[in-house]
C-alpha cells in the first residue's frame, strides 16, 4: 500500500513540476514578448493566476525561477520587478537590462573590431593542419544550416570560437564566444539579409588562415565583421525614424 501511495506521490510530484517549468517559460515569453520593459513590475499572482489558467502557487514556483535566473526580483511591500529580459546564462555579459538593443548591438560590434581581427591574425600564425581542417568543416556546417533556412546561430558562434582557440590563447578562447553570444541575443536580426556576405567572408578569413597570411585573416575578419555593423548602423537609423 505505501509503495502504491509512493509511487502515486511521486507522479504527482512530477506533474506540478511539468507544469510549473511549462508555465515559468511561458512567464519568460510574456516579459520578452509584451514587452514589459526592465525596471517595471509585472501583474501580481493573481492575476498571472488568471491569465494562465493555474494556482497562485505555481505562479509563486515560475516567479521563484526567474529570480533565479537573474530575471526578476521580488522587492517586499512593492511587488515583483523585470530586472534583465534574459536569463543570465543567455546573457553572459548582463546587458539584459538595457533595451536600447541595436545601439547596444553597434557597440558590441565596435567591441570585437577592436579584438578580433587580431585575434584572427594570431591564429593565422599559429594554426596547425588540424584546426584549419576544423575551420573549413565548420564553415561547411554554417553554410548548410544558412541555406536551408534554419537558424545557424550557435554553429556561427561555435566557428568563431575556434578561430579563436586557433589563436592558442586560453583568454581569448574564453572571451569571443561570450561576445558573440551577447551579439547574437541583442542583434538576432541580421541573419537572412546577410547570407552571402556571411558565407563569402567567412570563407576568405579560413582561406587566409591557411594561408598563414595574417594580414589577409585579418582584413578577411574586419570585412565579415563591417558587414554586419552596418546592417545593424542601418536598423538603428530605421528606428529612430520611427520614433
Amino acid at each position: 500500500m505505501n509503495s502504491e501511495f509512493d509511487e502515486m506521490y511521486q507522479i504527482v510530484k512530477e506533474d506540478r513540476k511539468l507544469l510549473g517549468n511549462r508555465i515559468e517559460a511561458q512567464l519568460m515569453r510574456y516579459i520578452q514578448e509584451e514587452p514589459i520593459p526592465v525596471g517595471e513590475k509585472i501583474p501580481n499572482e493573481f492575476e498571472l493566476a488568471e491569465k494562465f489558467g493555474v494556482g497562485r502557487s505555481t505562479i509563486r514556483e515560475a516567479v521563484k525561477g526567474l529570480v533565479s535566473q537573474g530575471m526578476l526580483e521580488v522587492r517586499q511591500g512593492s511587488g515583483t520587478y523585470v530586472i534583465s529580459a534574459y536569463p543570465a546564462e543567455e546573457d553572459p555579459l548582463g546587458l539584459g537590462r538595457y533595451d536600447d538593443k541595436y545601439q547596444l548591438a553597434l557597440e558590441l560590434f565596435d567591441v570585437r573590431l577592436m579584438i578580433e581581427p587580431e585575434i584572427t591574425a594570431y591564429a593565422a600564425m599559429n594554426a596547425t593542419e588540424g584546426d584549419v581542417a576544423e575551420l573549413h568543416r565548420l564553415c561547411n556546417e554554417v553554410e548548410e544550416i544558412y541555406r536551408n533556412g534554419e537558424n545557424h546561430v550557435r554553429k556561427d558562434i561555435e566557428l568563431h570560437t575556434a578561430i579563436a582557440r586557433c589563436s592558442k590563447n586560453r583568454v581569448v578562447e574564453i572571451l569571443v564566444p561570450l561576445i558573440d553570444s551577447a551579439v547574437h541575443t541583442f542583434a538576432n536580426v541580421t541573419h537572412r539579409e546577410l547570407m552571402e556576405e556571411t558565407i563569402h567572408t567567412h570563407r576568405a578569413v579560413v582561406d587566409a588562415i591557411e594561408r598563414h597570411d595574417q594580414v589577409g585573416a585579418k582584413c578577411a575578419m574586419v570585412m565579415h565583421l563591417t558587414y554586419n555593423r552596418q546592417m545593424i548602423v542601418k536598423m538603428l537609423e530605421q528606428e529612430l525614424e520611427e520614433q
